[in-house]
């Protein structure tokens, strides 16, 4: 029979285990923690496995379709910047936001992958920027810029100028960033329902492929593609989707 003076060491110790902090399990771009394994690291990370909607894709042979324009609506934000252990992410003020057939996201942050993760027709171009938005629902709606190497990019630049010195610590600088100077000047795209492209890989989210390339200079690229040289996850199987091109 277990003394009082045990129970309550074993009572506190599980009080204290039960008080630790929930750390979700490590996963990369390679090796072990690789996105083939991304499914067997955790139970939330299931959808990466059986996901039948994953991001990102080949987007080959698109169907034209009469896709209803976004309407962008962005403002520049101060520049909150964190280097997640995966990629460079700004973090966005309040207010700047994407309409489509009235349905209003707000622009909640942006991160870049090297090279896309976005293939067309087979093709991966030089960088991607994802614009990752909300609903009042909590919905996700994401805008996917692609960028090839060529003249400077206003906001690149100037995440670029002012890149954290340290992991996993958001940097608040005095420069302000505004998400419009990363968008190309026509903003037709393609569209297809997808799944966030890092784990959980959760589904359920809608993707605005913007189909005109913006440019970054060689030595932006360069120092983008030097902190992340790879941090893109493979195509995923359509799966029977339709992912359609507006006319």
């Amino acid at each position: 029979m277990k003394t009082p003076a045990v129970v309550f060491a074993l009572m506190l110790a599980a009080a204290l285990a039960n008080a630790q902090p929930h750390h979700a399990p490590h996963w990369s771009y390679e090796g072990a923690t690789g996105p083939e394994h991304w499914g067997d690291l955790s139970p939330d990370y299931a959808a990466c496995k059986t996901g039948r909607e994953q991001s990102p894709i080949d987007i080959a042979h698109p169907v034209a379709a009469d896709l209803p324009a976004i309407d962008f609506h962005y403002s520049a934000s101060p520049l909150k910047v964190i280097d997640n252990g995966h990629t460079v992410q700004v973090n966005y003020a309040p207010g700047s936001y994407i309409s489509v057939s009235g349905k209003r996201y707000e622009l909640v942050q942006f991160h870049f992958h090297h090279p896309s993760e976005e293939k067309i027709e087979g093709k991966a171009s030089d960088l991607v920027i994802h614009l990752v938005h909300k609903d009042t629902e909590g919905r996700l709606a994401v805008v996917a810029v692609l960028f090839r190497e060529g003249a400077s990019n206003r906001a690149i630049k100037t995440l670029v100028e002012h890149l954290p010195r340290s992991k996993e610590k958001e940097m608040t600088a005095e420069q302000a960033i505004d998400a419009a100077d990363l968008l190309p000047a026509s903003r037709k795209y393609f569209g297809f329902a997808g799944s966030l492209t890092t784990p959980p890989c959760t589904e359920g989210v809608t993707w605005f492929v913007l189909r005109t390339p913006a440019t970054l200079s060689k030595s932006e690229l360069g120092t983008l593609a030097a902190l992340y040289p790879h941090n893109a996850r493979p195509v995923q199987p359509l799966n029977g989707r339709a992912v359609k091109a507006e006319k």
